[in-house]
């Protein structure tokens, strides 16, 4: 479940949808993670037990750390649960006068993306596959983004939407 609850967010369907991005950014990861609040690009989990974890334990601002991801052929600072990068941390941080980079803060910042992305009213009405096409630029691992990165099917991700207990119309 994200920190915000569904009050401050705006309905019970958009904190499911946060939830249904963190799975897709972080799938496992959440499992061995401060609910994937405290993740840094580039950890896998491993069913065999092989884990490549790189957590962050301090929430006073964007771990700022760049990753190099070889198989992507790039360098990354996303970090947490939405795995935000530090230059938008930076924007967000300043408009929606954040105090730090914790559960809460980085909640908030998804609920802006979506919001920029204009998700909010397929997804209040419970138009799922709407909202994840509509922020498929914002986030890599949503079908159609084209960032060349892992994308999951939308069936994937209606499914861990609905676990989070979303509804649709």
């Amino acid at each position: 479940m994200p920190a915000i609850t569904p009050e401050r967010a705006g309905g019970k369907n958009r904190c499911a949808f946060l939830d249904m991005l963190a799975v897709s950014e972080l799938g496992p990861l959440l499992g061995v993670s401060d609910n994937g609040y405290n993740v840094i690009v580039g950890s896998v989990f491993s069913k065999t037990g092989n884990h490549k974890l790189d957590l962050f334990t301090d929430y006073r601002t964007h771990p700022r750390k760049v990753v190099a991801l070889p198989k992507l052929g790039i360098k990354s600072s996303a970090a947490g649960r939405y795995q935000i990068l530090a230059r938008f941390y930076d924007a967000y941080k300043s408009q929606l006068k954040l105090p730090d980079f914790s559960p809460i803060s980085q909640d908030l910042i998804a609920l802006q993306l979506m919001k920029e992305c204009k998700a909010f009213e397929p997804l209040d009405r419970g138009d799922i596959k709407t909202a994840i096409s509509r922020c498929k630029s914002r986030w890599a691992s949503l079908p159609g983004a084209g960032y060349g990165q892992n994308e999951h099917s939308v069936d994937h991700l209606v499914k861990a939407y609905l676990a989070a207990g979303g509804t649709v119309a």
